[in-house]
């Protein structure tokens, strides 16, 4: 997941970083342009798109009508 975010100050950029790396998040900081961010945003979504081929191709994923099945239990039971 990517979040873009944008601060208003300098005081919450740096309450924001200390947040993130107190929790050893991975973070890109200071992307300066448009081109930069939407690249890095491509290349985010397509590393996110092959595990997901991956794990389709694996057998690693709820068919639709085991999902159906599930709503309609769920409704049941309400």
């Amino acid at each position: 997941m990517s979040i873009l975010v944008n601060t208003q100050n300098e005081q919450e950029e740096k309450v924001l970083l200390a947040f993130l790396e107190s929790l050893r998040y991975n973070y890109q900081a200071n992307i300066e342009n448009e081109e930069q961010i939407n690249n890095a945003f491509l290349s985010q979504y397509n590393k996110e798109i092959a595990v997901a081929d991956s794990e389709i191709e694996a057998g690693n994923y709820v068919s639709h009508s085991d999902v159906e099945k599930l709503f309609e239990q769920r409704r049941k039971a309400i």
